[in-house]
Order: C-alpha cells, then sequence, then structure tokens
C-alpha cells in the first residue's frame, strides 16, 4: 500500500514538474522557479500526511491482530524502547480520557444511546478489573513466553506436567502427546505404546493419568466414557457428584446422548426425572471432546475466579448479572493505568537542541502514533461487537442454535471497512459468553453451529436410527436447507456415528 502512495504521488509530482517547465519557456525565469519551489512544497507536505496516514493505518491494522496478551507484550515492548511512553496509575476511558472510579465502566461512554432500549452497552476496561495482577501472566515471564491462546494442546499440556515426570516418563508423555486427535483423544492403544517401549502396560497408564489430570482435565483419554469419568473423580473432589452420575456415563452413555431418561431409570432402579437432572449436572460440568475444551476448569465449574484454558479477549454479560437486563460487553485492555504520551518528555524536549532534539522529536511523534492507533483499535473493537452482540443476541441469551448466519464481509459492508479489517479484529481473539464459557470469536460467524445444534437434537429423540437423507428432509422442515453430504459432514464434526452403526432402542 505505501509503495502504491508513493508512486502515486510521484507521478503527480511529476506531471505537475511537466508543466512547469513548459511554464518556464514561456515566463520570465524567476517566477517559474518560485512557482516551482511553491509546488515542491506543496507535494513534499502531501507525501508527508501520506506517510503519516499509512504509517497509521498499518499500525492500527497491526494492532488490531492482536490478542489481549500479544498486544501486552507489544506495549511492554514500546514502554521500553519509547522514553516518551508511559503508563499512569489512575482508570481513564479509552474513549473520551475522563477520569474513571476505581472500578466499574464509564459513565459517559458507556450510557446507552436509547435509555429505554435493551441495546448492548460496550465499552474498553483494564485487565484489573478481571483478573487479579498475580493471576495474569505478564507478571513473571519465562525465558521464552509463548501466548496460551496460540500455543497447541500438546505443548499447553506438557508445561503443566513436565516437573513431575522423570526423564523416560518424559519421554513417554511426549510420545502420547503427539498422538492426540483435534478432540483431545489418544490415536493409539495403550497396550501398542507399552509394546513400542517395551514397558508393561502399568507404566504407561501411569503417565497417562498423568496427562489426564492436567488442563484441560480428561485429555490424553481413549474416548468421551473416559475422559468424563476422570472429570467426575476430579471434580468429586470439591463439589457434590450425583449419585449414579458414575453409573449412568460409565454404563449409559448412548442412551444418555438421545435423552432416553426412562430407559436409564428403569435399568438403575430410579425415577426418570432424577435421571434427568443428573443429566442436567453433567451436561454443565463435563465436556466429552477436552480437546475442544474453552470452558472453565472443572475443578471450579461455578465459581468466578474459575480457571481457564485461556483468558478471553472480550466478555458477555448481563447487566447486574441479571438475564432479563441488557447485556454487557467489556473489551479487555491489557494493562491496569493508562498510556499516555509522557509530560516530562514534552517538557525536556523544549530544552533540547541540535541532534538530542531531533531524537527526542522522533521518539515523541512515534509515542503520540502508537497512542492513537491504540485508541483507534478500541474504537474498531467496540464497533464490531457492538453490531455482533446485536446480531447475535438470540444465540447468546438462549442458546448455540439461534446462531445467526452471518459473514464477514456482511459485517463490514454494516461498517463500513474492508473485510480484511473484520477478520484482523476477529482472528486469534476469544469471547466469554454470558454462560461463563469461553469460545473462539471467530465462533460468531460458524454458519454451521446453529444447524448441528439442530441435528443433534434431532438425532437425540430418534425412536429408531435416521439415515442422513432423512435427517436432512427433517432440517428442510425447520428452515435449514442442506444437502445431504453436508449433514453427513456435520454428524462427523459433531462425532456421531452414521445410522446403521447407532443403536436403536
Amino acid at each position: 500500500m505505501m509503495l502504491t502512495i508513493l508512486s502515486l504521488s510521484v507521478a503527480i509530482r511529476k506531471f505537475y514538474l511537466i508543466k512547469l517547465v513548459w511554464h518556464i519557456t514561456c515566463n520570465n525565469t524567476g517566477r517559474s522557479i518560485y512557482f516551482i519551489s511553491e509546488v515542491d512544497e506543496m507535494f513534499q507536505s502531501q507525501v508527508q500526511k501520506q506517510h503519516q496516514a499509512t504509517a497509521h493505518l498499518a499500525q492500527t491494522m497491526t494492532l488490531l491482530s492482536l490478542s489481549a496478551f500479544e498486544l501486552r507484550q507489544q506495549i511492554d515492548s514500546e514502554l521500553s524502547s519509547n522514553p516518551a511512553l508511559e503508563i499512569v496509575e489512575e482508570r481513564r476511558c479509552p474513549n473520551c480520557n475522563r477520569v474513571l472510579p476505581p472500578e466499574g465502566m464509564c459513565p459517559l461512554c458507556s450510557r446507552p444511546t436509547n435509555l429505554d432500549s435493551m441495546e448492548p452497552v460496550v465499552y474498553v476496561s483494564p485487565i484489573d478489573d478481571f483478573f487479579p495482577k498475580r493471576d495474569y501472566v505478564d507478571q513473571d515471564y519465562p525465558d521464552e513466553p509463548i501466548s496460551p491462546v496460540t500455543e497447541d494442546l500438546s505443548t499447553f499440556v506438557l508445561r503443566q506436567i513436565a516437573t513431575e515426570l522423570n526423564k523416560n516418563q518424559q519421554i513417554i508423555a511426549i510420545h502420547l502427546l503427539t498422538n492426540l486427535d483435534d478432540d483431545g483423544f489418544l490415536t493409539v492403544s495403550i497396550p501398542e505404546v507399552a509394546r513400542y517401549f517395551h514397558l508393561p502396560i502399568s507404566a504407561i497408564e501411569e503417565v497417562q493419568r498423568i496427562i489426564q489430570l492436567a488442563e484441560p482435565i480428561g485429555v490424553g483419554s481413549i474416548d468421551p466414557r473416559q475422559a468424563m469419568k476422570v472429570q467426575l473423580e476430579v471434580l468429586s473432589e470439591s463439589t457434590v457428584v450425583p449419585e449414579y452420575a458414575f453409573e449412568i456415563i460409565n454404563e449409559y452413555l448412548d442412551l444418555l446422548s438421545r435423552r432416553q431418561y426412562g430407559e436409564i431409570a428403569k435399568n438403575i432402579g430410579i425415577s426418570a426425572q432424577r435421571v434427568e437432572k443428573i443429566s442436567e449436572f453433567i451436561s454443565e460440568n463435563l465436556n466429552p471432546f477436552p480437546g475442544r475444551s474453552h470452558w472453565g476448569s472443572v475443578r471450579n465449574p461455578s465459581t468466578p475466579e474459575t480457571t481457564v484454558y485461556h483468558q478471553p479477549d472480550v466478555i458477555i454479560s448481563f447487566m447486574n448479572d441479571n438475564p432479563k437486563s441488557q447485556l454487557v460487553v467489556e473489551i479487555i485492555m491489557p494493562i491496569g493505568g493508562t498510556l499516555q504520551v509522557s509530560s516530562l518528555y514534552k517538557k525536556a524536549i523544549k530544552q533540547s537542541e541540535g541532534e538530542s532534539r531531533d531524537a527526542m522529536r522522533e521518539d515523541l511523534d512515534k509515542a503520540s502514533l502508537f497512542v492513537k492507533c491504540l485508541q483507534q483499535r478500541n474504537h474498531t473493537m467496540q464497533r464490531l461487537m457492538q453490531r455482533l452482540v446485536v446480531i447475535q443476541k438470540n444465540y447468546l441469551t438462549k442458546g448455540e442454535k439461534y446462531l445467526e448466519p452471518i459473514t464477514r464481509a456482511t459485517l463490514a459492508g454494516e461498517l463500513g471497512v474492508h473485510e480484511s479489517t473484520i477478520s484482523r479484529a476477529v482472528s486469534g481473539k476469544s469471547v466469554q459468553l454470558p454462560n461463563k464459557r469461553i469460545v473462539p470469536m471467530s465462533s460468531l460467524f460458524d454458519r454451521s453451529l446453529s444447524a448441528r445444534t439442530i441435528l443433534r437434537e434431532i438425532i437425540s429423540s430418534e425412536v429408531k436410527p435416521l439415515s442422513d437423507t432423512e435427517i436432512q428432509i427433517k432440517l428442510d422442515e425447520r428452515g435449514i436447507q442442506v444437502a445431504r453430504r453436508t449433514v453427513a459432514k456435520y454428524r462427523a464434526m459433531e462425532g456421531i456415528l452414521p445410522a446403521h452403526l447407532r443403536q436403536s432402542t
């Protein structure tokens, strides 16, 4: 982009200079030289402004693409290299620069435009409002800091357990972790690994058990049943687990997935209502696919201090925790206090001279540009989330099957920005939903999610296994038109077997 702008500037300037050469031949020399000088200065100024605009755009786009964790690293880098930047401890609104109270949102910028409406309240908040400093990753950086957002699952688990293992166990753990599928399950059997290392099965199972107890709980299991049993064991250490929960998962998971509560109740000898309540507990606290995990730790499933796979970039909640009130969207600014250009540095420039003054002026310009770009990034994120939350309100408040089909291109058109701007704003970021679940921001654009949710409902209520064609017809009856092969794809994504492999009850 910068090369294009410069080329255009040079071409325009050449055109004017050619005209002025002709002017020289027709008029007196002094007057023409004056015009040339005047036009030259005008275009020097124009090119300089274009440089500034290009630099502003480029840096804003770079900051926009960063997650909260990565943004904190970038801010730290700027602070360490540029003395003209500083963080002041007082809380100021990133939008209007108003001094804020010790906690809470800006009383001006967080005010809805229509007080009688249920439009979401969107604002930027410092990281300290949500996560204590001792818990945030910037306090004690490791020698090679790696963002938990971009770190792959195998590395994430290995970092947790490495100190618990001896050297031989570490080798086994690495082998197991490199054989995980996208759901967090082993793609090799324990006996197979035992034969590979010429060790007893118990030695491999010991390492597997250590892996399973790392976050996300249940990772390294052989299937959803084993993963959920591990999660229940851990959960039982701090929470009362309903009686029969272990038995239902161990013996009747297939029936449970199809919500055959009556059949389970008959086999166990309890009421169907009790089975349904146990099912609700399992759904709320266990994750059958730990590799997909963006949920809180099962060690603390209901507490506000829930440990999560990674910290979110945006938090969506209900005003005053009241589901009947409007949604509040908080975009996390990964620093406490306010980033600003140093006033002392501005004063010091006035007392400097020569090359020193030029160098200080350059630092000041860079600092000012960085602060402005950071403000622009926050403003863009606010506009994006404001519109996205309005579009996906039913999904946020009612569940997955209400997700509206929206593309990045469509949203870009509504906001009057380029599609790449939306892509940068969404990429690599995560959102905490009102139900406390943390999901990738990109999932708000997943056009298949509502269809897959309804597909699960159809299969869970089937009397006899339905073929993909029959499921396609039922989806069509509910206003979802997809091809049969797409049904097969969605079914596979949900981990559901074909009709001929699903048990009839």
